[in-house]
């Protein structure tokens, strides 16, 4: 980390100050990346990327403007501010807009205690590419997968730095590490794909490499004889691996931009009941070695644990200054930016609420039904929550594994959906959305 981020924020809110803004808040991001592809063998490709993001958001009475920009030059921070000012004049005015009153803001965070930076050397381009040929190798080497369509290792580092005339000054760094890959069995038409992957921040923390390989190849090969299933109702099992998205979509209708616009399926639903009971959803923006961790958010504010729902029961919505205005209450501390854009909402860390059974105990019990393990392609009514999914996976008979499926499309209404999951005890505890697999009973299966 070569520029001295917190001295460019500072420079950007004076520039915006001179250019004549009553307020302004300033966010600047350096990266560093390293990305490594293999193929067959040998080295597809190496990239590597070194820049420094900067925006300015200026206020002038209540009308706003963001600019950005990857020159952190005195000129080009002198332009951006006076083009932002100008902008800003421009814009419509905007009654909920503004920087978080200075008792609102974050103060002695304790950055070390969320370990969202790893202080051990970054790996050498050679080490990257050792990852991504052992696991190129491992899925090769099993029966049946005919080829490995990528094998990746990556690693990143970045520093933010927010500022703002309120009065606000904070930062810290993160580093993640990654192995990912896809093999691919059978051929022609018979062609089945499947993947693994890990990221953590800690390298000392990423699966092995040969270990993802290997179950991405044995994935592939299970899915090997796909067939539709037949058209019907049936119980519906979302394996762990894809189950996060179904609460993605609560996450996103309980969003305060979808609620302050009543474009959103459980917006009269506060204070109800949403989830089963004994099921709680919760975010907590402090874990450690999380990539949903953060000591404050986007405006300033502190993040802290909250219960979103609590035994079933919505308890609030996903909140930034604005919305929070538009809405009558108070931030939640989800804001959320790039520095080409104003704030907007945005969760941290999740946690669904775990069963006591495993996911072979579910199977067991759902008699007949579809095991989904990916998906593609959605159309999801925001407003009513109609839902439509193509999916594939495991068709299971007289609660046992038979085949597997493919080509076929999963429906049902979100709100009737998740009034009736059932957890399994399956979820990774170390992702940012912690999520067992989930059993469904009653959704519409399209396929034959």
């Amino acid at each position: 980390m070569t520029h001295r981020l917190p001295d460019i924020t500072q420079a950007l809110l004076e520039a915006a100050r001179k250019a004549g803004a009553d307020a302004a808040d300033a966010i600047a991001v350096q990266d560093t990346s390293v990305h490594i592809d293999v193929r067959e063998g040998k080295l597809e490709q190496a990239e590597r990327s070194e820049g420094v993001d900067i925006g300015l958001r200026v206020f002038v009475g209540q009308r706003q403007a963001n600019v950005s920009s990857s020159d952190v030059s005195a000129a080009t921070l002198q332009t951006m501010a006076e083009r932002a000012v100008a902008m800003a004049r421009e814009a419509p005015e905007d009654p909920y807009l503004g920087l978080a009153d200075p008792d609102q803001l974050a103060r002695d965070w304790d950055i070390a205690a969320l370990e969202l930076f790893d202080p051990s050397a970054e790996p050498d381009p050679e080490a990257l590419q050792a990852d991504a040929l052992a696991a190129e190798a491992a899925a090769g080497a099993v029966k049946g997968v005919t080829q490995v369509q990528s094998a990746s290792a990556a690693y990143g580092a970045s520093e933010v730095h927010l500022a703002a005339t309120n009065g606000f000054s904070g930062g810290y760094q993160r580093s993640s590490r990654s192995t990912s890959c896809v093999a691919i069995s059978g051929t022609g038409t018979g062609m089945e794909r499947d993947y693994d992957g890990d990221m953590r921040i800690f390298q000392a923390d990423l699966r092995d490499a040969s270990e993802i390989g290997r179950i991405a190849g044995e994935r592939a090969v299970e899915r090997q004889g796909a067939r539709k299933p037949k058209t019907g109702t049936y119980t519906v099992l979302f394996d762990e691996r894809i189950s996060s998205s179904l609460v993605g979509h609560v996450l996103a209708a309980i969003n305060g931009s979808a609620i302050a616009r009543g474009s959103s399926w459980l917006r009269d639903a506060m204070g109800e009941q949403v989830l089963p009971k004994g099921l709680s959803l919760t975010e907590d923006p402090h874990r450690p070695r999380v990539t949903g961790s953060r000591p404050f958010d986007a405006e300033g504010l502190p993040t802290a644990k909250r219960l979103i729902i609590a035994d079933g029961v919505l308890q609030g919505w996903t909140l930034d200054l604005a919305t929070a205005r538009k809405l009558g209450l108070s931030s939640t501390g989800n804001a959320a930016r790039s520095t080409s854009g104003p704030p907007s909402p945005s969760p941290w860390n999740i946690e669904l609420t775990q069963g006591s059974s495993s996911q072979d105990d579910l199977i067991r019990d759902m008699g007949t039904g579809l095991l989904v393990t990916s998906m593609i392609g959605a159309t999801i009514n925001p407003t009513t929550g109609d839902y439509s999914r193509g999916a594939s996976g495991f068709w299971v008979e007289n609660g046992q594994i038979a085949y597997p499926v493919n080509e076929c499309t999963i429906a049902g209404n979100l709100r009737d959906m998740m009034g009736r999951i059932i957890p399994a005890n399956d979820a990774r505890p170390y992702l940012s959305r912690v999520v067992p697999s989930l059993m469904i009973e009653g959704m519409t299966l399209a396929g034959a």
